[in-house]
């Protein structure tokens, strides 16, 4: 199939390799761009929270960084846990891919209850992790390191998408499903954007897509990239 990317750039060459890998067809088409955030930080925090492979690469300039890099980092899934790592964080532990599981490992294992926990985190965030933590009697506080900005349609995906040349389009935020949208009614392009196949990695993510007309949505079965991945090769034909 022919597949669009629409995630920020790194993202999206990285997951492009993964579908050519599989014999797809990758156009990549970056509907946002991530910009740092340079949030005050003061020094004291018991571990750090990342459920974003970005809050990790945003830290590498921040002026607190080699205080952060030696805390322990509870990260939500693989992704962000390499991340993690390769931002040289060397103490990284890895839940299962949500928030749910995420939250149940730090009530388990959280190593300093005298101190409160940093929730490195994007400007536009899913879910209420500091109120969840709450209410397992765990302190958190939240310091935004890194946004999204919108970026204009793609000439080539529009030009694509007017030929019929998109087989299908993955969705990994709800942020980038009402991007797409919007950026299709813009361009004039709506009725062909919504005629192809979406995949979605949740039904937050479809939402957008199912409001706006499209028939063909299919969600992943899990919140990760090897779900939606796994999505792709199941829905062929």
């Amino acid at each position: 199939m022919r597949l669009v990317l629409t995630r920020p750039q790194d993202d999206s060459e990285r997951s492009a390799i993964a579908l050519r890998a599989r014999g797809h067809d990758v156009l990549v088409a970056p509907l946002m761009r991530i910009e740092t955030v340079n949030a005050s930080l003061r020094p004291h925090w018991g571990a750090i929270i990342i459920t974003s492979a970005n809050a990790a690469a945003a830290i590498a300039t921040h002026e607190m960084r080699d205080a952060l890099i030696k805390l322990p980092v509870y990260a939500v899934g693989k992704r962000s846990a390499d991340a993690a790592r390769a931002a040289c964080f060397a103490d990284v532990s890895s839940a299962g891919g949500d928030l749910r599981d995420l939250i149940l490992m730090i009530a388990e294992h959280r190593p300093d209850k005298s101190a409160p926990l940093l929730y490195l985190a994007g400007e536009d965030r899913a879910g209420d992790l500091i109120g969840d933590l709450a209410v397992h009697g765990i302190a958190a506080e939240l310091a935004v390191v890194y946004r999204a900005v919108t970026a204009p349609f793609p000439s080539k995906l529009i030009a694509a998408l007017r030929a019929g040349e998109v087989d299908g389009v993955l969705h990994f935020s709800r942020r980038s499903a009402d991007n797409y949208v919007d950026g299709a009614k813009k361009a004039g392009i709506a009725a062909q954007s919504l005629s192809v196949r979406h995949f979605c990695l949740s039904p937050q993510v479809a939402e957008p897509l199912i409001t706006a007309g499209a028939a063909k949505v299919a969600v992943a079965a899990r919140p990760d990239e090897a779900a939606l991945l796994g999505l792709v090769e199941a829905t062929q034909g």
